[in-house]
């Protein structure tokens, strides 16, 4: 319970909102009139933007990828090159400066918040769910590395050093939250684990593209590796756990699709690294379809999740992305029909998808810095208490 003081000229009066309330209009003593709740401070906004909102960053930036891809010259029919080199460029760079002015805002205010609010960072860093997305921010920026125009090639030394600037937040949380998976009682693997610990993995395997793509061949098969042999150890545990205490909240769910991000990315990874769509970057990509498919064959899986609009959703947008990335660059190897056609429908999809997100969340901002049903919220205020 949180108390609304309101302050008429005549009298005062005290209303008391609970928690699902918030965020809705209120109304008045008389219960006839309408009043709408204050808009969040500055500093609602600080205790608000936790790192789950990178999910918005890395999902414009692989928008922005799939349409630097989309329009190269290589490979699929003509009939269909020539559609997609057509597209004005216009589009894909205003994304790509989009997607940076994005991920710049919200880095500004994270840092903010771990200046004003080092507490409930801290408290993100301690929980299960929350740590996992520190990871976030780091990989956002490698992919706006990877979507960057021509300006700014990837065998240049400002990229080499971009590059491994962010690459090595990466290892240090790898060598902090693996090493505590097998090393301390209270965080084994067992008991931490949940579909938003796959973050780490693409984190991995976003890194070892951009190390492939300078020619750092070692240090790419090295991260990719690490990503590979914790997705399979992760994947078998998520497959096969029971139910417990560290369950994943039902606004979560979106996070499921995380499940087919990360083989669809590592088979991005390993083309880079061979320079070759093989076999096995197309044993990674039919994996990462059936596993798409059989989500998407079971809707009321999201069904509770998908009330209410939350940040949350934009888990939905950035795995398809992947998958479309993948089957763009299989469609290429392949050159028949059934994969060009394949192309298509998920790179539509990825579109239609990320488009919807934009509109959603343009049009319920207001309600969305006033959400209280965020489970990484919900860990802020714990601290908070407990504090």
């Amino acid at each position: 319970m949180e108390e609304i003081e309101c302050k008429p000229s005549t009298h005062e009066v005290v209303i008391e909102a609970s928690i699902s309330r918030i965020g809705r209009p209120e109304k008045n003593n008389n219960g006839n009139g309408v009043r709408e709740a204050p808009y969040p401070s500055c500093s609602d906004v600080l205790t608000r933007i936790h790192a789950g909102y990178f999910r918005i960053s890395i999902s414009l930036g692989s928008q922005a990828l799939l349409w630097k891809v989309l329009t190269q010259p290589n490979g699929v029919s003509r009939d269909v090159l020539h559609v997609f080199s057509s597209l004005p460029s216009t589009v894909y760079v205003f994304l790509w400066c989009l997607a940076v002015l994005t991920h710049v805002s919200l880095s500004f205010v994270y840092v903010l918040r771990c200046y004003f609010h080092f507490r409930l960072v801290k408290a993100e860093f301690l929980h299960h769910i929350g740590v996992n997305y520190l990871y976030a921010p780091w990989i956002s920026w490698l992919i706006l590395l990877q979507s960057a125009p021509v300006l700014l090639p990837n065998t240049s030394l400002l990229y080499l050093i971009l590059c491994w600037t962010f690459i090595v937040p990466l290892v240090m949380l790898d060598v902090k939250i693996y090493g505590q998976w097998f090393t301390t009682e209270k965080r084994f693997l067992s008991v931490m684990a949940n579909p938003t610990s796959q973050i780490s993995v693409i984190g991995n395997l976003v890194a070892t593209r951009a190390a492939a793509e300078m020619g750092w061949k070692e240090s790419a098969v090295c991260m990719w590796s690490l990503g590979m042999v914790h997705y399979l150890v992760l994947f078998v545990t998520l497959y096969q756990r029971l139910s417990g205490r560290n369950s994943l909240p039902m606004i979560l769910r979106p996070t499921f699709f995380l499940f087919f991000a990360a083989p669809s990315m590592a088979s991005l990874a390993w083309n880079s690294i061979t320079g070759d769509f093989d076999y096995t970057s197309k044993m990674l990509f039919f994996f990462s379809l059936f596993l798409f498919v059989s989500l998407v064959c079971r809707p009321f899986l999201f069904k509770k999740s998908m009330k209410k609009f939350n940040v949350a959703w934009w888990a939905y947008s950035f795995p398809v992305t992947f998958i479309a990335l993948a089957a763009v660059q299989y469609a290429r190897e392949v050159k028949s029909h059934v994969a060009t056609l394949l192309m298509l429908v998920l790179s539509v999809t990825s579109v239609l998808v990320f488009l919807g997100l934009m509109m959603l969340t343009a049009a319920n901002t207001y309600w969305l810095l006033r959400d209280t049903d965020d489970p990484i919220l919900n860990i802020s205020k714990k601290s908070k208490f407990a504090a």
